[in-house]
């Protein structure tokens, strides 16, 4: 017998397992297929995000598992909605997040004339009537989920006047709405689906790619069926509301004379905690101006991810480990935030930065002198090396450091204690200085020379070690902290300008960053030391640059909601 490489490849890539992947493999093990196909199929009308990023590493990830294909196609058949801008966007995403579709750039649009032909063939065959009833009246007709809908006047009509009308529809003789064609179906079916769904309607707008050609458009469920099989996908997969849909895209394929069978399976889709994904509700936060476009850091689209400084391979880590699966569930965005902690901690670059400065003056350090102390780049990569900070007289340390009254467990800085500054010293506070309203503004100190970059000689132990920059060798930014953009778990898309989470951006203008941040890129991520991973922004240039919070590097968003949304 000969071998079947797509066998072989099932048996050795075992490390991933789901329902879909034990589908394929069994289907390949009785030779249903031959080789799989399957395709990502995004509608051009928005950016991706992170919903689509399972689906995209579902979709290129079994097909190369299994040493098959998988196709990128547009599915572009409502220009009302869609742009070149949308397209680019999508593009570079795909690629982004780390998959290549090689030479199967697809669109639907390819196959106008095609599908055009076979609309004909049903309303040829009787499967298929045009429909003068508006829109609220198809709608008042269809029924309920236990009422059957009622037939439309005009599906008695004969195969000549429908062709007549349909292409009457297609030379632009009706206005937009006036007219739809639709599959005669079953009007009393238990599946609403099959009552008779739209299968052209009249758009009068001009397509991206086009232009003018059509007055007419095929519908999603018309147009992807059909697609799928020009394009002899295999296995089409979708997300669990497309289930309910499953009957007509069989229906719609045994009653065309297509070159291949496909079959569709569904998967649940994501769903994140604290985070929408509708594209409904992403498209207006943009248009409303809740949010800085469609690449605003707080987004969960895959731009604006990438904007805060989550690299791919963190969103590739979560799709697997939150797996494929039949059931919906909830995912905590912990791990979401753990997937890009364990992606970037390897690699990022450790700096020095303090968000809420609060001064220090170290008293018996001499004035006017500085000294290079060696700091590590990365504990986690010896080959990584080191750098040299300044230290001097006056430093910054974050003001959440210090207390003047503190709590038993409270092991950082305080008046009389002593703490090892990271890297250097250490120091032990002992003046506080305050202005008229009482708050603090300056901690004057002491250092002890003998215990530079290491122990006490006298082994004396410290229990806390602070992050700090110099005052003189340092520079001001502004930071960005990202958390979630909705209080709720689970935002109700109805209301979801009452969910928004307030905190979702907080600006720090003051931030005090050691030297050697000013060489970052705009993208590159690095390790605040005790804050967490940050990114330059597009927004800053070289007198104020702009980082972005990626994630802390503990989770601290729970702890700052109101009583009720956690």
């Amino acid at each position: 017998m000969t071998s079947n490489p797509n066998t072989d490849a099932a048996t050795d890539a075992p490390e991933t397992r789901d329902f879909v992947r034990e589908l394929i493999r069994r289907e390949l093990a009785e030779g249903r297929v031959d080789r799989v196909v399957t395709r990502f199929p995004p509608e051009p009308n928005g950016f991706l995000h992170i919903g689509h990023a399972k689906a995209i590493c579902l979709n290129f990830g079994v097909a190369e598992e299994f040493g098959g294909l998988c196709n990128l196609r547009f599915d572009d058949t409502n220009p009302a909605k869609e742009e070149q801008a949308y397209i680019d966007a999508i593009l570079e995403d795909v690629r982004w997040l780390g998959f290549d579709w090689g030479d199967r750039l697809f669109h639907a649009s390819d196959y106008f004339d095609q599908l055009y032909a076979w609309a004909e063939h049903l309303i040829e065959t009787g499967h298929a009537y045009v429909d003068d009833q508006s829109a609220d009246e198809m709608r008042a007709n269809r029924g309920t989920l236990t009422e059957p809908g009622t037939d439309s006047p005009y599906r008695g009509r004969s195969v000549a006047e429908n062709l007549d009308l349909f292409r009457q529809m297609r030379d632009g003789a009706f206005p937009e709405g006036a007219r739809v064609l639709r599959a005669k179906i079953d009007m009393a079916s238990g599946n609403i689906n099959l009552r008779d769904p739209v299968l052209y309607r009249i758009v009068d707008r001009e397509h991206p790619r086009t232009g003018r050609t059509w007055s007419i458009y095929p519908s999603y469920d018309f147009a992807h069926g059909q697609s799928d099989a020009i394009e002899g996908i295999t296995h089409s997969l979708c997300t669990l509301e497309f289930e309910a849909h499953r009957p007509l895209y069989d229906w719609l394929l045994d009653h065309l004379p297509v070159p291949s069978r496909p079959r569709q399976f569904e998967f649940a889709r994501l769903n994140l905690a604290h985070t929408v994904l509708s594209k409904r509700v992403l498209t207006a936060l943009v248009k409303e101006g809740v949010v800085d476009g469609w690449d605003d850091p707080r987004m969960p689209t895959l731009a604006g991810l990438r904007r805060r400084g989550v690299p791919p391979e963190a969103i590739r880590d979560f799709a697997k480990a939150v797996g494929v699966a039949r059931a919906d569930n909830l995912v905590e965005i912990a791990m979401f935030d753990h997937a890009v902690r364990d992606a970037l901690n390897p690699s990022a670059p450790r700096r020095m930065a303090v968000l809420r400065p609060l001064k220090v003056v170290i008293e018996n350090y001499p004035e006017g002198e500085t000294e290079q102390l060696d700091a590590a780049n990365n504990p986690q990569d010896p080959e990584a090396g080191s750098r040299r900070i300044a230290f001097g007289r006056e430093l910054y340390i974050e003001r959440d450091d210090f207390l003047e009254d503190p709590p038993k467990k409270f092991f950082r800085l305080a008046p009389g204690r002593e703490v090892r500054l990271r890297y250097a010293y250490f120091i032990t506070c002992r003046e506080v200085v305050k202005d008229a309203a009482g708050e603090v503004v300056e901690l004057r100190c002491t250092y002890d020379p003998a215990t530079r970059g290491g122990d006490a000689p006298d082994g004396r132990k410290v229990k806390g070690t602070l992050h700090w920059v110099s005052a003189t060798d340092s520079f001001r930014a502004e930071a960005r902290l990202i958390n979630p953009l909705f209080s709720s778990p689970e935002p109700d898309v109805s209301r979801f300008h009452e969910e928004i989470n307030p905190g979702s951006l907080e600006v720090l203008d003051d931030v005090r960053c050691e030297m050697a941040l000013k060489d970052l890129s705009v993208g590159e991520v690095v390790q605040f030391e005790r804050l967490g991973y940050f990114t330059p922004d597009r927004d800053g240039d070289d007198d104020r640059p702009v980082f972005n919070r990626t994630v802390g590097l503990r989770d601290t968003f729970s702890r700052t909601l109101p009583s009720g949304k956690r």
